[in-house]
């Protein structure tokens, strides 16, 4: 059932984001009068689909005046994309029948270098719009929710503690930057490709030294930097094993076992130790230190509740959330290009990190739930936009740069140049898709 609801959510979230930005392709040339042949979600690989306007004997039945529509519009089998197929134009369905012919009126070719950089630029743009939509519902509807990193300290993981950073640190730089978001604190490390980080351990700043060669592992380690929880308590299950024992909200539990404790995730790592059992804990109680006893399960669990971490959240009123959005959408796309920075520089390892459907689908949450479903919708809009600027020949941005290179040269590629261009890029797209499963098949098995 989880996965059955996890690949619903990736095939609607597909759907909609690959019809969005085909729309930016198809609106931009019916505005110049150029011809769209066909309107794909999917690919009909073969020459086979799932549903086609003029190829689907139902359809034209019930719809006989589809026959005469200037495009065919359908849904294809293989779900790894879409295309909107425009006349004139040398594209990755490789159908050069068409530039044997006269140029004609209504093609792609005959049209100038700014309408056409327009129309491949189409889809990008709408993808960043939808982005910015999608993302002002968000703030209009839920606000923008962050845990702040100023006065909040981290439990490093291994990988952390290996750098030099230490369970109740506070992080109050990387290098000038001052990180806001305490969520964000790796990928800041990892974006911004940080060289000295600033923090506050007890009363004293240090200054640790990022080694550079460290930026792989920082890109693939999970969980660089927890929150550390103090093992404060908030309430008692009153159900529970420990139900009318002495715990009070605002008691520190500062041992247990024997073993001094100070966060909630060294609790864990003790209580682990006595499945079933009845252990010793110290309590500070504003100035005195009780001692007694709790019941562990036999998942290592006390049945008590600690005080959750600050969470601030900033509403927005009406057409406050659109400014809001817009800003939210631009920070994401800065964050993403800096992502590309680091796929660019093998050294940095970040190719590893690289995923498929398969890592799109781990993202979704098990049941629905329409705030993830939005915010991420809003996400992998972004992607898909920054990654179809790319320059690689057979992406939208490979044909930005010829265009570009047409404007500002006034001579225009030989089509022989753009069937090897296209050929190039499709390889080019095969390998990061090759790399993309690979990465994802590796991380299933480890």
């Amino acid at each position: 059932m989880v996965f059955l609801m996890k690949f619903l959510q990736v095939l609607l979230a597909l759907s909609i984001l690959i019809i969005v930005h085909e729309a930016g392709h198809f609106s931009f040339a019916k505005l110049f009068s150029i011809r769209v042949e066909k309107f794909f979600l999917f690919f009909d690989a073969g020459g086979r689909f799932l549903f086609s306007t003029k190829r689907s004997k139902w359809f034209t039945r019930l719809c006989p005046k589809a026959l005469q529509w200037q495009t065919e519009y359908g849904i294809g089998w293989l779900p790894f994309g879409g295309y909107c197929k425009i006349s004139g134009m040398i594209d990755e369905s490789m159908d050069l029948s068409q530039m044997k012919r006269e140029p004609q009126a209504w093609e792609f070719r005959s049209h100038n270098a700014w309408q056409r950089l327009l129309v491949m630029a189409g889809g990008v743009l709408y993808n960043f719009i939808f982005a910015i939509v999608a993302f002002s519902i968000i703030m209009a509807v839920w606000g923008q929710s962050y845990i702040p990193n100023e006065g909040n300290k981290i439990y490093p993981n291994e990988l952390a503690v290996e750098m030099g950073f230490r369970p109740g640190d506070e992080i109050l730089s990387f290098d000038n930057y001052v990180p806001g978001n305490f969520g964000m604190l790796q990928a800041d490390l990892a974006r911004r490709n940080v060289r000295q980080a600033h923090i506050l351990r007890g009363n004293d700043t240090i200054t640790l030294y990022i080694d550079g060669a460290m930026l792989g592992e920082v890109l693939n380690s999970q969980a660089m930097f927890d929150l550390a929880i103090p093992f404060c308590v908030d309430s008692v299950d009153a159900k529970g094993l420990n139900a009318g024992r002495d715990l009070r909200r605002g008691d520190d539990i500062i041992a247990v076992g024997g073993e001094e404790v100070e966060y909630l995730q060294d609790a864990r790592k003790l209580l682990a130790r006595y499945p079933g059992q009845e252990i010793g804990i110290r309590v500070l109680r504003d100035a005195d230190t009780l001692v007694s006893k709790v019941q562990v399960d036999s998942a290592g669990r006390i049945g008590v509740y600690m005080k959750t971490p600050r969470l601030e959240t900033i509403k927005y009123k009406g057409l406050q959330s659109i400014p809001a959005g817009i800003k939210f959408t631009g920070s994401t796309i800065a964050g993403y290009l800096r992502d590309l920075r680091l796929l660019a520089t093998p050294s940095s390892g970040a190719y590893k990190s690289v995923g498929s459907f398969i890592a799109i689908g781990q993202v979704f949450p098990s049941v629905w739930d329409w705030y993830q479903f939005v915010f991420l919708l809003g996400l992998f809009s972004i992607m898909l936009g920054v990654m179809n600027l790319l320059p690689i020949p057979g992406l939208d941005g490979g044909h930005i740069v010829f265009l570009l290179f047409e404007i500002i040269t006034g001579r225009k590629p030989s089509d022989r140049f753009m069937v090897g261009a296209q050929i190039v890029g499709m390889i080019l797209l095969l390998a990061l898709m090759m790399l993309a499963f690979g990465n994802d098949i590796g991380r299933l098995i480890h």
